[in-house]
């Protein structure tokens, strides 16, 4: 997956776990609370790593413009 991709499937993960927590907590399920927690903290880890792949792109790409200009 690229950066993008990551980045916008943690978002998505994070509000529908957010949302599963929600009505978990709302029905009196801790089994969907808990799901919810899970999902939501999946959601953040994916969009880490398309913070860090996006970064990462970045740098690559200024050091090799660095190089190109060093010749």
């Amino acid at each position: 997956m690229g950066s993008t991709a990551d980045k916008i499937s943690g978002i998505a993960n994070q509000a529908a776990g957010k949302a599963k927590r929600s009505v978990g907590k709302a029905v009196g399920s801790r089994q969907m609370e808990a799901e919810g927690a899970v999902q939501e903290g999946k959601g953040r880890v994916q969009k880490a790593v398309g913070d860090v792949k996006a970064a990462a792109k970045s740098a690559a790409g200024k050091a090799a413009k660095t190089i190109k200009k060093g010749r």
